[in-house]
């Protein structure tokens, strides 16, 4: 898209590099130094310098004289999107009531790139060594919500993802091998959800269902996740897929216009 942009001569590249250093920073580096900036977007010290002054004077960054951080003003960049989105509006009361009935955290999710983006979520105790809340991002190659929202791409764009990921072994369960993560897609794609058992983070299991917009067309997808202490795999598809799939269809019913 980029390369496309750029031979039209649309492609605003100082708006790309401001953006660039906006992303630099992250929940494990929330301080950098100006080195470290320039280091992480590939930008000399001084064009790294310009935005972040720029981006102070703008308020989206706060500096103590050294390290530079990010401010809630960022925020507002992402509630744009979230409030122009009815998508999270009209799943939350069904993500509390299918919370309720299993007993167990839920989320739903968009694909953004090659991760996957929180939207919504109903946390019934901490399963993660990390906080989720409403933005958080993980790689969608190792995540249940991921793979429904994978499956859910024509072939040649599924694979144009799976290209761009980094495909890391986060665990020692981790598909990251090409043809056997499409394998899994197909397979995702043909029985309508996705299981995960230890692949994002030991321990963590997950199943997920996908949302589909009125043209047939995958927009979205909705999880239950849950220990492996406290369930054991075939729990997840005897126990919580029903209730699942009944809450995919009861969003999918409120929502025809998404």
């Amino acid at each position: 898209m980029e390369t496309d942009a750029a031979a039209s001569g649309e492609f605003v590249q100082s708006l790309a590099r401001g953006l660039a250093v906006i992303r630099a920073f992250d929940a494990e580096h929330p301080e950098l130094s100006l080195s470290d900036v320039a280091r992480r977007t590939d930008l000399t010290r001084a064009a790294a310098r310009r935005f972040l002054h720029t981006l102070t004077s703008l308020g989206y960054v706060r500096t103590d004289g050294r390290l530079f951080a990010l401010t809630p003003r960022v925020l507002e960049l992402g509630f744009s999107y979230l409030s122009s989105l009815s998508l999270p509006e009209i799943v939350q009361p069904h993500l509390e009531r299918l919370s309720r009935d299993v007993g167990e955290s839920v989320s739903s999710a968009v694909l953004d790139g090659t991760d996957i983006v929180y939207v919504a979520r109903v946390p019934t105790r901490r399963i993660m060594s990390v906080r989720i809340t409403i933005g958080t991002r993980f790689p969608a190659y190792a995540t249940s919500m991921g793979r429904v929202l994978l499956a859910g791409l024509q072939d040649a764009e599924r694979d144009a993802v799976l290209d761009a990921s980094a495909r890391e072994h986060l665990t020692d369960r981790t598909l990251t091998e090409p043809s056997a993560l499409r394998a899994e897609l197909d397979r995702v794609r043909d029985q309508g959800w996705a299981l995960v058992d230890g692949e994002l983070e030991p321990g963590l299991r997950s199943i997920a269902a996908p949302l589909h917009a009125k043209d047939g067309t995958v927009v979205a997808a909705v999880n239950v996740s849950t220990s492996a202490t406290r369930d054991p795999v075939e729990a997840l598809v005897d126990r919580y897929l029903p209730h699942l799939l009944e809450t995919t269809a009861r969003i999918e019913a409120e929502s025809r216009h998404l």
